[in-house]
């Protein structure tokens, strides 16, 4: 999830973004019989210029909204669909880039601006309900976030080691005044629990909860490591243990249950795992490596299928220059 709109005119923030290496581990083990190729197909065709950076699936409609961090529009494909619509365009309420986008339980559609804040929408009159601020200082760059299910947000800064929460509270209190939260404030600090062998800092990107909402996940794109941050009054961060692979280039996060997604977005691959130990562990059990992904940056499923983001960043985006192809939305089977 790099800068989109000055990119050419930020090179310390791409920089810190661009990731170190591509990670190529296969499966965590090979069966006895040649399994079937994965299959990576055009789910939906997105507009011109998209380069999508996140995705996320309403739970009530089935409605998926993808955003686009090089303009900020948010795009929306309704089930059944092969085109996706503009469902907010490009410049809304003043965003230039969006990054992260999730739909909570009660119909609202989260929506990133790493340069502002992060902007609250009710998905039946896109009507914007409610706006949270950046920090004023710190380089902030908010990325991703999640959402448990008592309703509060977590979001993470790819500029500082930190993770936001906005607690239900605090949302239903901007809502009824006019929309105003104020500045977000960090819940959880990640670099206590670094790994002492990590040889970059730490550039904190995807976030994932668990379906009880006791824990969340978060990865260290530059060092390859993930993270379990223990929800509560005092959160308490800890390393996971991963076995078979790492979590180098780890954009976006999917976690249902005991099965963790990981988007490699340099790597161009997507990686499934076994969390065990209530979020201490995990073991890759499958990986998909192929250029047709070229910088996957999330991932979410829905109907059956497993939707993945395909960026281009290094398409003429904010990877470099280049021509990139139709903007799409892919599925990949055995997902």
């Amino acid at each position: 999830m790099p800068h989109p709109i000055r990119r050419w005119a930020a090179p310390a923030i791409a920089a810190m973004l661009l990731v170190l290496a591509a990670c190529s581990n296969g499966d965590a083990a090979t069966p006895a019989a040649t399994p079937a190729a994965d299959q990576i197909t055009t789910a939906y065709q997105l507009p011109e210029n998209a380069y999508p950076e996140s995705i996320t699936a309403d739970p009530r409609t089935g409605d998926i909204y993808a955003s686009s961090f090089l303009t900020g529009a948010v795009y929306r494909a309704k089930p059944g669909a092969s085109q996706a619509e503009t469902f907010l365009p490009a410049g809304t309420d003043g965003r230039r880039t969006a990054n992260g986008v999730k739909v909570d339980a009660a119909g609202r559609l989260w929506v990133i601006d790493h340069t502002a804040g992060v902007a609250v929408y009710d998905t039946g009159t896109r009507a914007l309900r409610a706006r949270f601020d950046e920090p004023a200082t710190g380089n902030p760059f908010r990325n991703d976030l999640a959402i448990t299910p008592d309703g509060s947000v977590y979001l993470t800064d790819s500029g500082r080691p930190v993770v936001y929460r906005i607690g239900p509270e605090r949302i239903a209190d901007a809502v009824a005044h006019g929309g105003h939260g104020g500045e977000l404030q960090p819940y959880a600090d990640l670099s206590t629990a670094k790994n002492p062998a990590a040889q970059a800092p730490m550039t904190l990107n995807g976030i994932a909860a668990d379906t009880a909402g006791h824990y969340l996940l978060v990865v260290d794109m530059t060092n390859g490591d993930l993270y379990r941050v223990a929800l509560g009054a005092q959160p308490a961060v800890r390393q996971v243990a991963l076995r078979g692979g790492n979590a180098l280039d780890g954009d976006g996060l999917e976690l249902d249950a005991d099965t963790l997604w990981i988007v490699h977005n340099k790597g161009n691959a997507v990686s499934r795992w076994h969390v065990t130990g209530d979020g201490a562990n995990a073991e890759l059990q499958h990986r998909v490596t192929d250029p047709a992904l070229d910088i996957p940056t999330s991932i979410v499923h829905a109907g059956g299928r497993a939707l993945v983001t395909v960026s281009q960043f290094d398409k003429n985006g904010p990877y470099g220059p280049g021509t990139p192809a139709p903007f799409r939305i892919v599925e990949i089977n055995r997902l």
